[in-house]
């Protein structure tokens, strides 16, 4: 009787995801840039950024010739790719970006995109009227503050008549907002919105938002929008990332979208690898945003609500656009989805080898099965069955489950996610009680999900194993449904995840004689072997990583499992000790340093 229910549990959640969509075309398909005025990107790992503000005339002068043509480059990529929007600078934004300065610098700017059906936005910083000296207040209540964003839209649209609009994250992670004057999200987009609005520019409202106040950090967003639901002004938008944390290899579909009926909304991807191994490791993201779109798509209200689609850009100055060749596959992944979100992680994957590569099948099948088992292996071998948020401080590129400088915040650390003890392993987000360090009873997450998903997410025999510990703190010996305990399928899924990092290595090997130099811009100058000694330098490290992945995380697990690892599973390369002194630099990495070892 059981293993029928959870039959038909799985079969409605199998319904639920697969609901068949429409060739949709997102009305908005932004690319969002986190560069920095400075040339600086946060979380680029394909050099400085493309926006080379220094070089940018603000009189009359143009542009220099070189610069320009990089930048119809750029046009050109994305006009091909369905792309009809870009944010072009940090969500973390800065005051100057508003400097009449710096907008005649973004007129030139969007003057050069406008040709390619790109509309420019900027991302702005909440406090700008009191930042820039003008105004002593930033509160959205403000008359004179009010007064202020509306001559500064003025003077946006004398420059830029088809400006798109603002971007805003407010109250989230230190930037200032409207809560900072005891005001309401809906108080400062609807105030932004209103002056935009004459000019038909819209408000981007971001819904990333999660303060050191306790509680799920998963919660947060459900918690501080759903009560505004339908009050936001008609061109306001809320940008909703799409899962609940940040941008993990794997996440539950945030529960905002199923929740929100009255309020525009856009999803937001992450391109730029800042979780799934930068520009190092190949991850071809396609089958996770597949997973997200499948979902939130299904939604009755979908077509109305979900306005657009938004991805951070995985661009710098890099002469191929996004150092990595392969990382490339995700820029062109996420303009495929966002104009047609139903085509295939295939068809996208053969597509991009054709397109730039070569038409040579004995290339591109071998190339695209990386591709397609590559966001797989790298849950594998970094957080398999829900694990999430486990990386090194910083930089997120390595393991350090056992992360815990004296000082910090408790949910930046990964054992907020992981909550290892000697019962089990997980978070329990459920709404009844298991053995959990948080407490006896669960942060009831589930609750924020709609039938049939709250019930099969609640329990732990019917979660699916890819969100267990996600949902659930999970006794060491729980059996599965294959017949592993769940620390046994732990081991088993990590081992997985290197052997299929070491198998890309062997798949590359065997693809030289077909290699091409890939055609993304007549920038880039290298020889076909240049390419490949590139790439399989990278897959080379990837297999490398995967190892210190799953010796970190087993081995640290195993102090709290107090359980031998499988006899078939492999014996361990490093020593937990030694592992936990190892501090990788990535900050300013070269080629030189991808040869270093834990």
């Amino acid at each position: 009787m059981k293993k029928f229910f959870l039959l038909s549990l799985f079969s409605l959640l199998s319904s639920l995801f697969t609901i068949s969509v429409s060739a949709q075309s997102f009305e908005l398909r932004l690319l969002n840039h986190w560069d920095n005025p400075n040339g600086t990107v946060e979380r680029g790992f394909a050099g400085r950024s493309i926006w080379k503000w220094e070089e940018i005339p603000a009189d009359k002068k143009a542009m220099p010739k070189a610069l320009r043509e990089r930048y119809e480059e750029y046009g050109r990529v994305n006009q091909e790719l369905g792309i009809n929007g870009t944010v072009l600078n940090n969500v973390n934004a800065k005051p100057e970006m508003l400097t009449t300065s710096m907008l005649r610098k973004t007129a030139k700017i969007a003057d050069v995109l406008r040709p390619y059906g790109l509309r420019v936005y900027l991302s702005v910083n909440f406090a700008s009227p009191k930042a820039l000296g003008d105004v002593a207040t930033a509160d959205p209540l403000d008359e004179k503050v009010q007064q202020w964003w509306k001559k500064k839209a003025d003077e946006i649209y004398k420059l830029i008549p088809d400006f798109g609009g603002f971007l805003v994250k407010a109250n989230s992670e230190g930037e200032p907002g409207p809560m900072d004057y005891g005001r309401t999200h809906v108080d400062g987009a609807n105030m932004l919105a209103a002056a935009l609005q004459p000019h038909g520019g819209i408000v981007m409202w971001r819904a990333f938002v999660y303060s050191a106040k306790g509680g799920d950090r998963a919660n947060q967003a459900y918690e501080e929008f759903m009560p505004y639901d339908g009050q936001f002004a008609d061109n306001v938008i809320i940008q909703i990332k799409n899962g609940p944390i940040d941008f993990q290899p794997r996440e539950a579909v945030s529960p905002l979208f199923f929740s929100l009926k009255k309020t525009k909304m856009m999803i937001e991807f992450q391109i730029t690898q800042e979780y799934t191994g930068e520009s190092i490791h190949t991850c071809f993201l396609a089958p996770m945003w597949k997973e997200c779109l499948n979902q939130v798509m299904a939604q009755p209200s979908a077509k109305e609500l979900i306005v657009g689609v938004a991805g951070v850009a995985n661009i710098g100055d890099s002469p191929n656009w996004t150092s990595s060749d392969l990382a490339m596959s995700n820029w062109y992944a996420f303009g495929k989805l966002a104009s047609n979100a139903t085509m295939s992680s295939r068809e996208i994957a053969e597509g991009f080898l054709r397109q730039y590569f070569t038409e040579d099948e004995r290339f591109v099948k071998p190339v695209a099965q990386i591709l397609l088992k590559s966001r797989e292996a790298v849950v594998d071998y970094m957080m398999p069955m829900g694990l999430h948020h486990i990386f090194a401080g910083g930089h997120h590129y390595g393991p350090e489950p056992w992360y815990a400088p004296r000082g910090s915040r408790e949910d930046w650390l990964p054992r907020y996610y992981h909550r290892a003890d000697s019962l089990g392993l997980g978070f329990n987000r459920t709404d009844h009680a298991e053995p959990c360090l948080a407490g006896d009873m669960g942060s009831n997450n589930v609750a924020q999900y709609p039938e049939p998903l709250r019930t099969i997410y609640n329990q732990l025999e019917t979660c699916p194993t890819n969100l267990l510990l996600w949902f659930h703190h999970v006794p060491w010996d729980y059996e599965m449904d294959n017949g592993l305990t769940m620390w046994e399928n732990l081991c088993y899924s990590y081992d997985r995840g290197v052997r299929q990092a070491e198998e890309f290595v062997k798949i590359w090997k065997s693809v030289s004689p077909y290699i091409q130099t890939p055609q993304y811009s007549k920038h880039f100058q290298a020889t076909m072997a240049e390419v490949y000694g590139r790439q399989l330098a990278r897959f080379e490290r990837q297999a490398r990583d995967a190892q210190w992945w799953r010796d970190a995380c087993l081995l640290y697990f195993q102090t709290f499992s107090r359980r031998p690892l499988p006899a078939d599973s492999p014996l361990p390369q490093f020593k937990l000790d030694e592992l936990m002194k190892y501090h990788l630099r990535m900050d300013n990495y070269t080629a030189a340093d991808m040869q270093q070892l834990p």
